[in-house]
């Protein structure tokens, strides 16, 4: 492992990851216009390689399909890896509450016992392995217990299923009945530059009960990176296509935001989105940074950014470039 990555605790659980992680939403195609499984595995090999050990990944994310890439990929490398799925969104049955159709089929939240005892399996079985480092579930479900799920979650962590326990997309008050109802390590949020919420709603509880935090959509869906173009379209189910973020007024702010931030890549020989992921993991309560790559460039790109360390100055001048060229985005 490149010695020079970052290594972060995921909360109390005494596993050490990579501070920035490989995110395989887009791997899955699903949402993301479609997905070209060598070129995603041999992201996934790149990522390895460069000594970004954490790998997110979740069912959902083509309905197995990223599950499967990411299995492939990490064949005879699992030592390597910290592997983060998740689970509670499920289309084998109609429990719980609808939530959405993905290839004409309807997914439901559903983190029912029985539930997570089947999806579990089936992840491991598409990882190709025999144990999951960090359990998350995907999205809540208002029709079970947040005791009942935790119950079902410790029984695979002493089974040894799981190692680690996670929750995504939460409000505060979820975050309160999962620390009562055990030891949750980590937390998944949309967290980058333009979506800060969870600064005042859920960081300082996580902070406070040495609850990592990964951040997902750091790049604002790669609108950060600043080599989205004000003339670039997207096709196909693309999520993009229709997304106001997306629109010409909000590239030519991230474009100003990246004249104003180049003498600190410059300085560090970096480019806009690997500063940008550098500001994210410098900020109080972020541990890790998910960062999607559908192709070697990209993950190696994203490897750079976990060998960066940005002195106060420069932080200071981020915010304010932030500040002056990032207010008011379309939404």
């Amino acid at each position: 492992m490149n010695s020079r990555q970052i290594q972060r605790q995921i909360g109390k659980s005494g596993i050490s990851a990579s501070a920035v992680g490989l995110g395989t939403w887009a791997i899955g195609g699903w949402m993301w216009g479609g997905t070209d499984e060598k070129e995603s595995v041999r992201a996934i090999e790149a990522s390895i390689d460069a000594g970004l050990n954490l790998i997110d990944t979740a069912p959902a994310y083509g309905l197995g399909r990223s599950e499967a890439i990411v299995g492939t990929a990490i064949k005879g490398k699992r030592d390597k890896v910290v592997i983060a799925t998740k689970c509670g969104l499920n289309w084998h049955s109609g429990k719980g509450g609808h939530f959405f159709d993905q290839d004409d089929k309807p997914v439901h939240r559903y983190l029912g016992a029985d539930g997570i005892a089947y999806e579990v399996e089936q992840s491991l079985r598409r990882l190709g392995t025999d144990h999951i480092d960090l359990y998350i579930t995907h999205w809540q479900d208002p029709t079970t217990p947040i005791a009942e799920t935790m119950a079902a979650l410790e029984k695979l962590k002493a089974a040894g299923k799981i190692r680690a326990i996670g929750a995504s997309n939460i409000s505060a008050e979820d975050l309160g009945h999962y620390i009562d109802a055990g030891q949750l390590d980590a937390i998944q949020e949309r967290y980058s530059m333009i979506d800060r919420d969870i600064e005042s709603s859920l960081l300082p509880i996580t902070r406070r009960h040495d609850i990592a935090m990964l951040s997902y959509s750091s790049l604002a869906l790669g609108l950060l990176t600043g080599t989205v173009d004000p003339g670039r379209t997207f096709g196909g189910d693309d999520q993009r296509k229709d997304n106001p973020r997306f629109s010409t007024a909000n590239r030519q702010k991230v474009a100003k935001l990246k004249e104003a931030i180049a003498p600190i890549a410059e300085s560090h020989q970096a480019s806009t989105a690997q500063i940008v992921i550098a500001w994210t993991l410098a900020q109080p309560g972020i541990t890790f940074a998910l960062c999607g790559a559908r192709n070697p460039e990209q993950a190696l790109d994203n490897a750079r950014a976990g060998e960066i360390t940005l002195a106060a100055g420069e932080l200071a001048a981020i915010d304010a470039a932030a500040a002056a060229h990032l207010t008011a985005m379309d939404a």
